[in-house]
């Protein structure tokens, strides 16, 4: 399961601050569609720190519900263990097939401190669970001790790596690091769409995609070509999605996603959670700049 593209698509929030749960199941049907290999929901890019425990469990069973038996891996981050260890119980529940933890916190972490979490997460689970590895948004950077005492802890399955080298060499010798200290049986994600077809074609097993969740073609395109062998063509199309990378890194992943969404017809404008603001103006007008030169449509 943890192989191949996970795609991992918005959590749409409507004008009232609720969930737009028409919106977010007809997100899950379009990936299931399109033929993904798993559905990450509730991940950042589906804003599950923003949501309640209510809210994040509603969006859990409306993903599985909709999933049409794709996988379905689902965030349960929280600054408090307590918490996280109810939105596991909660996404158990649903039926998911997995798990995603990153370590939320207000306050900086200890090594210890993410060891202790990972601990005493995968003593109450009965599903697999991702190690998300995201120190742009959590602030924490898994050293290699920690992603060997983590990867050694039961129901462990993936690691969610944030990138590789941009170097072919480096990036292979990272890859082949990792392996040498996670078990045999957790597999290693890459994560950071610029370097998802470097990271494949690396070695990495899964890529775990912000894009995906609501462009699924070209990225589908991308990691088919790397497992049919073709890394020449897999190159050749991340290169072409070069200008989306390219406002990843001016705005943000989800706040350009969320603008495309919304040019595609795919969501309502603004669905972002407050606080968080959508693109506008020049910016919201870049986003559809790209989509059509792109031809990345619907």
């Amino acid at each position: 399961m943890f192989t191949g593209l996970s795609a991992f698509p918005l959590t749409p929030i409507a004008a009232d601050g609720d969930i737009d749960e028409e919106a977010f199941a007809h997100l899950v049907r379009r990936l299931a569609a399109a033929g993904v290999d798993s559905i990450g929901a509730l991940g950042s890019t589906g804003s599950y720190a923003y949501l309640t425990l209510q809210e994040r469990a509603r969006a859990a069973r409306i993903a599985v519900e909709h999933a049409d038996g794709v996988p379905v891996v689902v965030g349960i981050g929280a600054l408090r263990t307590r918490d996280v260890l109810a939105a596991a119980e909660d996404a158990q529940n649903a039926g998911v097939a997995g798990v995603l933890l990153a370590p939320v916190s207000y306050q900086p972490l200890t090594d210890e401190d993410v060891f202790g979490l990972y601990e005493d997460v995968t003593a109450n689970l009965s599903v697999p669970l991702v190690v998300y590895d995201n120190p742009r948004t959590t602030r924490f950077t898994f050293t290699d001790e920690l992603y060997t005492r983590v990867g050694r802890l039961p129901r462990v399955a993936s690691v969610k790596i944030p990138g590789v080298p941009a170097d072919p060499a480096a990036a292979r010798a990272r890859v082949a690091r990792l392996r040498e200290i996670l078990p045999r049986h957790v597999t290693v994600g890459v994560s950071g769409d610029a370097f998802g077809a470097a990271g494949l074609t690396a070695g990495c097993d899964a890529w775990y995609s912000v894009t995906a969740g609501t462009l699924p073609g070209p990225i589908l395109a991308i990691t088919r070509a790397v497992q049919a062998g073709r890394a020449d063509r897999a190159r050749e199309e991340s290169e072409r999605l070069q200008p989306l990378w390219d406002l990843f890194d001016r705005h943000g992943s989800l706040r350009v996603i969320a603008a495309a969404a919304a040019e595609l017809g795919l969501t309502p404008d603004h669905s972002l959670p407050l606080p968080l603001r959508g693109l506008s103006g020049d910016d919201r007008k870049q986003v559809a700049d790209v989509l059509r030169r792109l031809r990345l449509g619907a």
